[in-house]
């Protein structure tokens, strides 16, 4: 196949995208697909440019994209429909997170081009980036999830509704970018100034204590369910991509009617956002038993040591199997597309 591999971003989560692509280019040149990269910023990678951009290493913090917006813009506007390795690919890979590489904005744009690409389509995106309204869908959906405000909420608002502490978080970000657990009151305000620059709408939710558990979708099948202890009391960008501050178990030691629950209950939330394709969705599991649903990723991070792929290879699928997998799974422009 002729595969594009669309990536980068101007979002914070930039070089989580390219640690993926890296993996994905690599893992898919070995399958004999004819593999060419852009990045939604700047365009066709050379060769040199592949080698100095597509590494694994991610970094402790997120990195600052501020001046790369208006080139993504203009990229998506002008410059995206006008490159052969997008109008001649067989599919479109993207291998992005946040902003308009998965929240639908690039869907819109790629539908209009007319090539088949991998993931959800345009509203089922805009819809997971969401989480205020991607948790209302689940609640509707008969999917639990943890209680929440969006901001502006007063102190006296967590405490009586959410408990301390609390989670504040951007509502349009992944990777835990702009994420805070808040013990007391003094600390609340801060907490929604970081969030709220990475995204104008803030949500403050219940924090949930307890196990951390993902299942990932594949092709509308539930894959193996997996439980990540972090170092921190929260799985936060730090322990997501440094080696060591996090251990991931896949399957995760359950009994078998709490797996096929938690399994049902993420393909009940991929269908309630009309997800396509493949997605991973995150829950936390109280000491008393009972099930909260977090949030759906539409694009989950592609590193080798990622948690879909880790599903995967649960599931017996290898990594370059997955990632031709998702291929074949691509949907077609303009049609209905959902889970």
């Amino acid at each position: 196949m002729r595969i594009t591999v669309i990536t980068g971003g101007a979002t914070a989560e930039r070089t989580v995208a390219f640690a993926g692509a890296a993996q994905i280019v690599e893992a898919l040149r070995s399958r004999g697909h004819a593999v060419t990269v852009v990045d939604t910023v700047t365009g066709l990678l050379s060769s040199a440019e592949e080698a100095r951009l597509l590494t694994t290493a991610v970094g402790r913090e997120p990195p600052v994209v501020a001046e790369l917006d208006d080139r993504e813009r203009a990229m998506l506007s002008n410059g995206l429909a006008a490159l052969p390795s997008i109008r001649d690919a067989d599919v479109l890979l993207l291998c992005l997170h946040a902003g308009r590489g998965e929240g639908g904005t690039l869907q819109a744009v790629l539908d209009v081009i007319g090539v088949p690409y991998t993931g959800s389509g345009a509203l089922a995106s805009a819809l997971a980036m969401d989480k205020d309204l991607s948790k209302r869908l689940f609640r509707a959906a008969g999917v639990p999830v943890p209680a929440w405000f969006m901001a502006p909420v007063g102190a006296a608002d967590v405490t009586t509704a959410l408990g301390w502490p609390v989670v504040v978080k951007p509502s349009r970000m992944g990777s835990s970018v702009g994420m805070t657990l808040v013990r007391s009151a003094r600390d609340l305000d801060t907490a929604v100034a970081l969030a709220r620059a990475y995204d104008v709408e803030v949500l403050a939710e219940q924090f949930i204590p307890g196990r951390e558990l993902t299942v990932g979708i594949l092709g509308d099948v539930p894959l193996p369910v997996g439980e990540i202890i972090p170092k921190h009391e929260l799985f936060d960008y730090e322990c997501k991509y440094t080696p060591g501050m996090s251990d991931e178990i896949f399957p995760a030691k359950l009994d078998t009617a709490l797996t096929r629950q938690l399994q049902e209950l993420a393909l009940a939330a991929h269908r309630a956002l009309k997800l396509g394709g493949y997605s991973r969705v995150d829950f936390r599991l109280s000491a008393e038993g009972d099930i909260f649903c977090l949030e759906a990723n539409t694009l989950p991070g592609m590193t080798r040591t990622s948690l879909l792929p880790q599903a995967a290879r649960a599931a017996g699928i290898e990594f370059p199997e997955l990632c031709e997998r998702i291929c074949r799974l691509a949907g077609n422009p303009g049609s209905a597309r959902g889970g």
